[in-house]
């Protein structure tokens, strides 16, 4: 009777084992303390720090978004990585968390363990970026769910915070400042419009020369983390707001009381030469509800607190607060 093994329905347990083996000096460069054990086994352990008066966790997930199939396309995978830890960090920093670990989650129809390594190397970086650990992960390898070539990646973070200082709401004022802190560039939002536009609609190459180097590698360019940045300033801030999908019309509405807004001052806002290239061909009120248009973060600063915050930040003003409905004005 003929024999089937499980390689022969498409899932190599040894290339699984081999990639295990890679990924592990990676993993062990993100340990910082609070965290138990290693990698390999069926959980990731991690002590909660000391010093918290009423300690909260905050969790946080994401993917990396259709940014992932210009990765694939392009065969370039060292950068996906960090966009996937950034997505997840950027966004407890605004309910006042401290990131502890990560988790990523790599599924694919075949594992490519020189790929997958690279993709893991950069989640390291990333973590190593954000002072969190990556503690585990999962790698599932699917054939029949996923066409050749194609992989999926998400992630999740936990964090840790002081129960009193998760309501920033409260915290601000009419007449507070608004300090911008650059993006690295797309970040990891809208990339279905932007390969619309650049590979379908103009035609583009990855090869294609764009402000002095590839445009792939401008299309990729990872998420800026903000950790950082916010432990610097968290105690000088009333407030923070992760620019992402929706841009600085929807996201910084959502840290705002229902009776005060925002005054963003458009030319002021140091928007970088792939957004101002998208301009051209995508109407304005569409590129500020799709795109951060250079603007990663933006912390709300009581006045008297401005210059000490700029002055520990690569930070600008943008604008302030104001009285009247939440929403966000662009004069």
């Amino acid at each position: 009777m003929a024999t089937i093994s499980y390689k022969d329905a498409g899932v190599d347990i040894d290339a699984g084992n081999s990639f295990v083996e890679n990924i592990k000096p990676h993993v062990k460069s993100t340990m910082r303390p609070g965290v138990l054990g290693g990698i390999g086994s069926f959980a990731g352990a991690f002590e909660l720090p000391s010093g918290y008066k009423e300690p909260v966790l905050l969790s946080g997930t994401d993917g990396v978004g259709t940014k992932l199939k210009l990765a694939i396309d392009s065969g370039k995978f060292d950068t996906v990585g960090i966009d996937l830890v950034a997505m997840c960090v950027n966004d407890i920093i605004c309910n006042w968390g401290e990131p502890l670990f990560f988790l990523d989650y790599y599924a694919t129809g075949k594992l490519e363990v020189a790929e997958a390594t690279e993709v893991v190397k950069g989640i390291a970086e990333g973590c190593r970026q954000a002072e969190c650990a990556l503690v585990g992960g999962e790698t599932a390898e699917m054939p029949g769910m996923y066409s050749e070539g194609d992989f999926d990646l998400a992630g999740f973070t936990v964090g840790i915070a002081e129960k009193s200082e998760l309501d920033r709401v409260s915290r601000i004022k009419a007449g507070d400042v608004l300090i911008a802190l650059s993006s690295s560039g797309v970040h990891s939002n809208g990339y279905s419009l932007v390969r619309k536009l650049f590979l379908d609609k103009l035609g583009m190459k990855f090869s294609d020369d764009f402000n002095g180097k590839p445009l792939i590698d401008t299309l990729l360019t990872p998420t800026r983390i903000y950790v950082k940045d916010f432990k610097a300033v968290k105690d000088d801030i009333a407030a923070v707001a992760h620019i992402t999908g929706g841009g600085i019309v929807e996201n910084l509405p959502r840290v705002f009381p229902e009776n005060l807004k925002a005054r963003v001052e458009k030319a002021k806002i140091k928007t970088l030469p792939v957004f101002d290239f998208m301009a051209q061909h995508v109407e304005e009120k569409e590129m500020y509800r799709t795109f951060n248009m250079g603007v990663g973060l933006i912390m709300v600063v009581d006045p008297s607190k401005v210059e000490t915050v700029l002055s520990k930040t690569d930070g600008y003003v943008i604008g302030e607060v104001l009285a009247g409905e939440r929403g966000v004005e662009l004069v």
